[in-house]
């Protein structure tokens, strides 16, 4: 059992060093400049491309500067201005109800710290994990479509559960290459182990993925 969890740790170290050389700018793709911008974009990208929450936080971010915004906003107002996201009326309500939490519990400003964050109305893990990692450097791994995919594909784990996904690679990897992993298999998963037809002739962890085999 040591030895398998062992050969485990080096395969998984081989894959990040490979994701590092492959994609050596990787980021988030969501654009901001505050905790709070990023945590009401975060919202919006759920089944949303970062494309599309981009272009709509151009212009929301001017609109709706600080959470006492959004809870003053007109429902139908608010609506319309995410629309183009998709699940406009169960975003526009996380919206709200997150900035009212805001207010109330914080004094309008974003709380540093996960356990916090996570308890938010309309943020679950994924979403604070984001914020956490990338607007304070708490280590978080954050488990969105591709992640959650491409860690099925490379055999990390079998289960659909981002919960699982997230504790599991939390033990493969270290504390401080967390927020890093998501970046790079985000933009792997965007650029070659796409979902609908992975590329796994051109791809660089071909020798180290089972699902290249088979």
């Amino acid at each position: 059992m040591a030895k398998k969890k062992l050969d485990e740790a080096s395969r998984a170290a081989e894959i990040l060093a490979i994701l590092k050389e492959s994609y050596p700018d990787a980021k988030i793709a969501l654009a901001y400049r505050t905790p709070f911008q990023l945590l009401v974009a975060t919202i919006l990208s759920a089944q949303c491309t970062d494309e599309r929450v981009n272009i709509v936080t151009k212009e929301l971010f001017k609109r709706y500067k600080a959470p006492k915004d959004y809870v003053a906003a007109d429902d139908e107002e608010l609506k319309k201005d995410i629309y183009s996201t998709g699940f406009f009326n169960r975003k526009a309500k996380s919206l709200k109800n997150c900035c009212a939490a805001l207010e109330e519990r914080h004094g309008g400003k974003v709380p540093k710290s996960f356990e916090a964050l996570a308890e938010l109305p309309g943020v679950g893990r994924k979403t604070a994990s984001v914020v956490a990692g990338n607007a304070f450097g708490i280590p978080a791994v954050a488990v969105d479509t591709h992640v959650r995919r491409l860690s099925n594909l490379l055999g990390f784990i079998d289960t659909k559960n981002p919960d699982k996904i997230e504790f599991r690679l939390r033990e493969l990897f270290p504390e401080s290459e967390w927020v890093t992993l998501g970046h790079l298999l985000m933009s792997h998963g965007r650029a070659v182990c796409k979902a609908r037809k992975p590329e796994c002739p051109r791809c660089p962890l071909a020798e180290l993925c089972p699902s290249a085999k088979t």
